[in-house]
């Protein structure tokens, strides 16, 4: 599977831009704040429907424009798909496939499979509970579409569980009844949720560990511990028990909003004591893993963005990255670089078609 052109109308900084790709290896060349890594944030949305670095989808739209259009026909041995998505100010986001609405935005995830390796990946290791939560919400989602629509579920009677407390806050009252109404799904996907993330963890977990051991030459041992009060005997009753506590603060404080991914290396907390290399050596582990893990599960492999990577490791990662393409392990690559001279050196052994592209939409 590879993505075969894109087109691109008021999306960031590109009032309009036309590719064509290589189902190779795409390098994205030109000086910082020239659009590179707007463009590999187009193919993500294109392929997940959301940008990959913000939540909000208006920020997409060009300075004063009033809408965009990111479209793209993706190609999977002989048959060819088209990809639309659009977003009008004021108005919902529209996704078609070959000019047809899903019923559900979620009918598209997982459908074309991608992976992005950023600068900011680091923030998983040294961020808060959210952003770990975040990442393995992802490569569930695009893995298990019934695990999607659990989660989504789950956020949707998180939402109104939350509004219903503020109300009890503001009011000085509530109704246990009606809080019932919200206890009872929630606590039913809670335990689905939680459940599907232990499982993922235990076959996640040697794929990573395997990563890692090659990318740091076998010298340490990674693990990650999947932290959560809803596999307690007495969470239910401690839920319940904690109602009071809600209603003060206004919010729902137990649950797998809460849970925690904690990566150790050698032991000790990759947080508080692993070095930059290691943090950097780890995320990329996660990428490589969450890559095979979309590979063995859908059958192709994923489109892999490398934003920036070339600036950010050091030369030995960047040797085991390139052994890998030299490998073929991986299918249609997207890499960015402010240097095009240091990238046509880097991959002047690779033996695949190597493509360039100025931001501006020509090849260079």
């Amino acid at each position: 599977m590879h993505l075969e052109k894109l087109n691109l109308t008021n999306f960031k900084n590109y009032e309009e831009g036309q590719f064509r790709f290589s189902e190779q290896i795409n390098c994205i060349v030109g000086p910082n704040g020239s659009g590179k890594t707007n463009l590999l944030d187009a193919i993500y949305f294109l392929s997940l429907s959301k940008s990959a670095f913000h939540n909000q989808d208006a920020l997409s739209i060009e300075h004063e424009a009033p809408f965009f259009i990111v479209d793209g026909v993706f190609r999977n041995g002989a048959k060819t798909t088209q990809i639309t998505v659009s977003l009008q100010r004021g108005q919902r986001k529209t996704i078609l496939t070959d000019k047809k609405p899903y019923e559900r935005v979620s009918e598209h995830i997982g459908k074309f499979p991608v992976v992005l390796v950023a600068p900011n990946d680091t923030d998983l290791v040294r961020e808060h509970s959210e952003e770990r939560r975040h990442f393995f919400d992802g490569v569930l989602s695009q893995l298990d579409s019934e695990y999607l629509r659990d989660y989504l579920a789950y956020q949707h009677v998180l939402k109104q569980r939350n509004g219903l407390l503020k109300i009890f806050a503001e009011q000085r009252y509530h109704d246990e009844d009606l809080l019932e109404t919200y206890n009872e799904p929630l606590l039913q996907l809670a335990l689905r949720i939680h459940e599907r993330r232990k499982i993922f963890i235990a076959d996640f977990l040697p794929i990573v560990q395997k990563h890692y051991a090659y990318l740091s030459d076998a010298r340490e041992e990674v693990d990650i511990i999947y932290e959560s009060e809803v596999g307690n005997e007495e969470f239910e009753r401690d839920f319940r028990r904690n109602r009071q506590k809600d209603i003060q603060l206004q919010r729902t404080t137990k649950g797998v909003h809460k849970d925690d991914y904690v990566f150790e290396v050698n032991g000790v907390a990759l947080k508080k004591f692993g070095s930059q290399g290691q943090q950097k050596t780890f995320v990329i582990a996660l990428k490589l893993a969450q890559f095979e893990q979309l590979q063995a599960e859908k059958g192709l492999k994923p489109i892999l963005l490398l934003d920036d990577i070339f600036d950010k490791l050091d030369d030995r990662r960047i040797g085991k990255l390139i052994e890998l393409m030299e490998q073929q392990t991986f299918g249609q690559i997207f890499l960015t670089d402010a240097r095009p001279e240091r990238t046509q050196q880097l991959l002047n052994s690779v033996k695949a078609e190597v493509a360039y592209f100025r931001p501006e939409g020509s090849r260079a």
